[in-house]
């Protein structure tokens, strides 16, 4: 199956996305579609020997509306400048609506509240009923020319049987408008009382309301995507080249893999590579949401759009364009923004059915009111009502506007989330199963006991058993030959060396025979271990390796080595269990070690001597037990159970965003950023579920009132210019709340 994004114009409402939706899902060779009313794009999966991208877009501009393949970068700048010229058109139209509605609204209204006593010029005072109304009609044709688009999209959307918001309105002001005319030709062959059936200023505040709210529905829909737009702005557009040892400035476009790129202090780095000349320390905060500079020297790597802050260095390209980690991360948030979240169905089903029944529902209520005995106006109101206060934007906006600035949110917090199902997923989670090695844990072992016995010095101990593990490639080995370079001990050279796979090792340094490994290896060479037992099995209990020393047949010491625990480790565990969370660890350590790092870090359900190919079994065991499991591992080894959980959360430097197993890639190794992303998931959820119950209870209180159902009970008529005012606001009011999600900030207590 072959994934393409389209970038569609002309939707105005739910019931666009969900008619786009609903024909190229019949399409042949389409697998799924899914259409974001917020970005203003497809997501689209479909069978390339069975269609193709060309025959999709058709298919989308015969349905009544623009299609075009998107291209990340350029068409984000294009997106952008499109929408900047989006709000500024809005912002005129709703101005010169204003500036001839004022006026309008003054004529049309000042003779009928008597109390105020408005002057009005005798020419055209109602008195005068045909110049009264020719006036509104000059007035009210700026207005509609200003909201044309109402039109000319509302009616082709009904001849394309696919009715939206646009056709509502269309519907509601003509009604209005022809009714007006009808009363003018009325007004000239005599009949002066018709002036009552002068309509012009309800059409013409119902249009100048929706262009406000079109106005400002567009200026929140920028700033839902601003996280997207900044992550676009950090690469710089230039590269500095070294050439046959000249600098030369060229585009960041023409940076190719293997080119030797020179930055200054204060730079920002234009594509990833690995540091070939120099030392300095560089901000990757816009990579992991981490604050303090990390140091780089020669063969560390370095990011695109990170600063460096100190130093000039010299790096070797590595990737460039589309496969810097920066471009990642930004595919994956576009990614995530252009998804939808399960609890966003319902509003996709009713937003398909809306308008036809909306429309509906206007004609049998004003039929209804007709019929009952009311005037033609009264049921001209009615039916005008309704079609104005129905609001499909509402629904439709609802939740894609909060996922956008959720996932937005977390890219800020070095969070990424990658879809609507992920962050929804999220916050049903009751259990939390973490890999100890590089998660819980530092991943790199480190000596942190050196006992001796016999008189052995503590530098001797260090020195053999370094010597002897010179050879080896175990991390454990490792450990100590680094605890001798930091001490500066130097490390001898090694005359034989044998592994004891299971037990240790046996090497001659010096003329000196040593053992190094566990308690078995000791008592198979019969060597007495009983004054350093005690010691080893407290350091055992501590969850630590003891490995003992013995040289020319007499035990030397235990030299013990950990894999320490992080420091957040403790305190993300403590916030985990204090929001009601199961947090469970999952090694291949035995039993008694796993049990200790357990209980060091407070964790209660441990699962250990699990080699990495069982992990999925056992997070499968635990779904079982009817539990919503989330595992948090490295994001290589822990592959298999990443994708068994129900959210797999990969814990990484950042760079290796394509762990494609993962559905939450943290960037930074910071186990606090757990919590955070449940508390993040929380907050969307419940501001999506606040949106789609204003949505719906909008609609659901609105429609009746619009239909009369106050007027029964001797209450008002809705006026359809309130109506205007009210299904405007409802859009509006959807979007600042999803921007209120632009404050959140993880709560850890204290």
């Amino acid at each position: 199956m072959e994934k393409e994004t389209i970038k569609i114009t002309g939707m105005t409402c739910a019931a666009c996305a969900a008619r786009i939706e609903k024909v190229v899902g019949k399409m042949e060779g389409v697998d799924r579609i899914s259409v974001n009313l917020a970005t203003e794009k497809a997501a689209v999966s479909y069978d390339p020997e069975k269609t193709d991208l060309d025959a999709i877009k058709e298919k989308i501009e015969k349905t009544g509306y623009s299609a075009i393949e998107y291209k990340e970068k350029k068409i984000v700048d294009e997106d952008r400048q499109q929408k900047e010229k989006e709000i500024r058109t809005l912002w005129t139209k709703f101005i010169i609506s204003a500036f001839f509605v004022v006026p309008l609204l003054y004529f049309a209204m000042g003779p009928m509240i008597p109390w105020l006593s408005l002057p009005i010029p005798a020419f055209f005072d109602p008195m005068h009923p045909l110049n009264y109304s020719i006036m509104q009609i000059a007035l009210t044709l700026p207005i509609i020319i200003a909201g044309y688009k109402f039109y000319t999209v509302g009616y082709k959307a009904i001849i394309h049987r696919s009715p939206n918001m646009d056709s509502l309105i269309a519907m509601g002001t003509s009604a209005a408008i022809l009714y007006s005319l009808y009363s003018v030709y009325q007004i000239s062959t005599g009949d002066a009382d018709a002036v009552e059936g002068l309509y012009f200023e309800t059409a013409g505040v119902i249009i100048t309301l929706i262009l406000l709210g079109k106005s400002l529905e567009a200026v929140s829909k920028g700033r839902t995507s601003e996280a997207i737009k900044k992550l676009m702005g950090l690469t710089p557009k230039t590269a500095t080249v070294i050439r046959d040892g000249k600098e030369y400035e060229v585009s960041i476009d023409e940076v190719e893999i293997n080119h030797i790129i020179f930055v200054k202090p204060g730079g920002k780095i234009p594509v990833d590579g690995v540091v070939s000349e120099g030392h300095t320390s560089i901000d990757e905060s816009m990579l992991t949401g981490e604050s303090i500079p990390v140091e780089k020297k020669a063969g560390d790597p370095v990011y695109a759009a990170s600063i460096n802050k100190n130093g000039t260095i010299q790096f070797k390209a590595t990737k460039v364009g589309g496969d810097t980690a920066l471009s990642q991360i930004i595919k994956l948030v576009e990614e995530a923004q252009g998804t939808k979240a399960p609890i966003a169905q319902m509003a996709d089903i009713v937003s398909g059915y809306f308008v036809p029944i909306v429309f509906l529902i206007a004609v049998a209520a004003s039929l209804g009111w007709f019929i009952s005995g009311e005037s033609l106006v009264f049921s001209l109101t009615i039916f005008i009502s309704i079609l104005v206060i129905a609001c499909p934007c509402a629904l439709g906006l609802a939740t894609p506007t909060a996922i956008m600035v959720g996932t937005g949110k977390g890219a800020e917090y070095g969070i990424l989330i990658k879809g609507g199902e992920a962050l929804e997923t999220t916050h049903k989670i009751n259990t939390i199963v973490f890999d100890k090695t590089g998660t819980i844990t530092e991943g790199k072992p480190i000596v942190t006991d050196v006992i001796t016995a016999n008189d052995t010095e503590k530098n001797t101990l260090i020195q053999i058993a370094a010597s002897a593990e010179k050879g080896s490639e175990h991390p454990l080995a490792e450990a100590i030959v680094k605890e001798a370079e930091k001490e500066g001990i130097e490390v001898l050279k090694t005359d034989s060396f044998e592994a004891i796979p299971g037990h240790g090792i046996e090497a001659e340094i010096n003329g000196i025979h040593v053992l190094l490994g566990n308690r078995k290896l000791m008592n198979d060479r019969n060597i007495l271990t009983a004054e350093l037992e005690a010691q080893s099995d407290i350091l055992a209990a501590e969850g630590k390796t003891p490995m003992y020393i013995a040289m020319d047949q007499k035990i030397a010491g235990i030299i013990a080595v950990a894999d320490i625990m992080k420091e957040s480790s403790l305190r993300a565990i403590e916030i985990l269990k204090s929001m009601g969370l199961e947090v469970a660890m999952i090694t291949g350590d035995n039993r008694r070690t796993a049990e200790a790092i357990a209980k060091q870090a407070g964790i209660d359900r441990v699962l250990s001597e699990v080699l990495p190919q069982d992990k999925s079994n056992e997070v499968k065991k635990i779904q079982a037990e009817g539990k919503t499991v989330a595992m948090v591992g490295d994001g290589i080894n822990d592959a298999p159970a990443l994708a068994q959980a129900d959210i797999g959360i990969a814990i990484g430097s950042g760079t290796d965003v394509a762990m494609e197993s993962a559905d939450i890639v943290l960037m930074k190794s910071d186990l606090m950023d757990v919590p955070a992303a449940i508390q993040l998931s929380n907050s969307t959820i419940r501001n999506i579920k606040q949106n789609l119950f204003w949505a719906f209870g909008y609609n659901v209180i609105g429609i009746p009132i619009a239909a009369g159902l106050l007027y029964i009970f001797g209450g008002p008529l809705l006026n359809p210019m309130f109506a205007a005012a009210a299904m405007s606001l409802s859009s509006v009011s959807v979007l600042a709340n999803a921007l209120r999600l632009k404050g959140f900030k993880p709560y850890f207590g204290g």
